[in-house]
């Protein structure tokens, strides 16, 4: 058996990890001139997830080790850290206000990390982990629009804070496996909004946009307006569930479900749609007996539930007061978002102007890995290489801040396993 040794990455080279429901993405990139440059891509058949939560580690470790090492040999250098995509948990975002008395005359940086931490303990009372929080403007004294008020003459400072947050037990485990893995998680980014920075333009974003990220269990969106994040969250359906619908209605197996999903898979209805027959295997019948359905039992069989789909997000999205985005501009981008029609069905219910949104690809990128599927792990690379990309980091605010986080998330860690 070969044993292949690697350098450990350099400063100028970022890992990204994508854990998901239906595949196990790494990439590496190497940064030239701040621009990502592919070193190295590694994708499985993800094991041991359902619905975005891991329910066996040790199948997960097996499938992100099979997914990091194949990047890794790729690129010829080894991980010790990544940015780690993180889609469990039941995402929810809140937003809210972080006000404290200056302390001095002017403000310092302590104040700066006191209004921080303040904002952080707020959200821990809920029990959940924080997976981002992002300031959108400072306010001194009721002034607002302050991008950064270090040295200015106050009395109270107060910040508006967007945070996205998970149950901890999700994330524990999706930790415990990158440790088990000999790494460790430099950076956590809500999958939704990375493959939102990967799949729409600013200008999108400036002006109001949803972007839906339609995986196999799971389908997490992101609400954008103003340029930055305003909502984000999760529903427990995406496009295994379709699988499962044909294998149910088939009478056939899951994988000559999903075989019949990628070939004949189709919302647009179509007269031709009946006269197109294929034949497949039923589950339980004699070696080489085969049955024949057309193309419009198919869609017949995924419509219902891509409908559905739909209904749970426009519900979400009343609750959070967003309603109107998805009327507007739709981005929708993962795995399942290359079902025929799916942009056509959006667009039928809600007069929307929506699109499927491929990720600009990163530098040396081949085409076949440009997909919808890729979304996720391309914008961390792109947030990794960019930290400005995610307006206003609260956790980038500066380095003893970011340093305390990763040093509470290490000792979690150590506590947990």
């Amino acid at each position: 058996m070969a044993i292949f040794s690697f350098p450990t990455r350099g400063p100028d080279v970022i890992g990204a990890l994508d854990i998901g429901t239906s595949k196990v993405c790494c990439l590496i990139a190497r940064l030239d001139r701040g621009a990502p440059q592919l070193l190295g891509l590694g994708h499985q058949r993800s094991r041991g997830l359902k619905s975005g939560m891991i329910v066996d580690a040790e199948e997960a470790e097996k499938a992100v080790r099979a997914a990091v090492g194949q990047a890794e040999r790729m690129a010829g250098v080894s991980l010790d850290s990544i940015s780690l995509a993180v889609s469990c948990g039941r995402l929810r975002s809140a937003s809210f206000a972080a006000r404290a008395a200056l302390e001095g005359p002017v403000v310092a940086e302590a104040d700066i990390d006191r209004i921080l931490a303040a904002g952080e303990a707020y959200l821990d009372r809920a029990g959940r982990t924080i997976v981002q929080m992002m300031q959108s403007a400072w306010r001194l004294d009721s002034a607002g629009g302050i991008p950064d008020p270090r040295g200015l003459a106050g009395r109270e400072l107060a910040i508006d804070l967007t945070a996205v947050t998970a149950d901890d037990g999700p994330v524990r485990n999706l930790l415990g496996v990158v440790e088990r893995s000999h790494m460790t998680a430099a950076r956590l980014v809500a999958a939704p909004y990375a493959s939102a920075i990967a799949v729409s333009t600013e200008e999108e974003r400036r002006l109001g946009a949803l972007v839906v990220d339609m995986g196999g269990g799971l389908t997490s969106f992101a609400a954008f307006g103003h340029g930055r994040l305003l909502h984000a969250d999760s529903v427990p359906v995406g496009g295994n569930h379709v699988t499962f619908d044909l294998a149910r209605e088939l009478v056939t197996t899951v994988p000559e479900a999903e075989r019949i999903k990628t070939l004949y898979g189709t919302l647009v209805r179509a007269a031709s749609n009946e006269s197109e027959i294929f034949s497949y295997p039923v589950a339980g019948d004699e070696p080489g007996a085969l049955h024949q359905a057309s193309k419009a039992l198919v869609r017949e069989i995924a419509a219902p539930r891509i409908d559905g789909l739909i209904d749970l997000l426009l519900e979400r999205l009343a609750a959070a007061g967003l309603a109107e985005l998805a009327r507007r501009r739709v981005v929708l981008t993962g795995g399942a978002s290359q079902l025929l029609g799916l942009d056509q069905v959006w667009n039928g219910r809600l007069g929307a102007t929506a699109r499927i949104g491929r990720p600009q690809p990163i530098g040396r990128m081949p085409e076949g890995v440009c997909g919808p599927a890729f979304a996720t792990v391309t914008g961390l690379a792109r947030i990794a290489a960019e930290p400005a990309i995610v307006p206003g980091n609260a956790r980038g605010a500066g380095p003893a801040r970011d340093r305390g986080y990763l040093d509470r998330v290490q000792r979690w860690m150590s506590e947990s396993f």
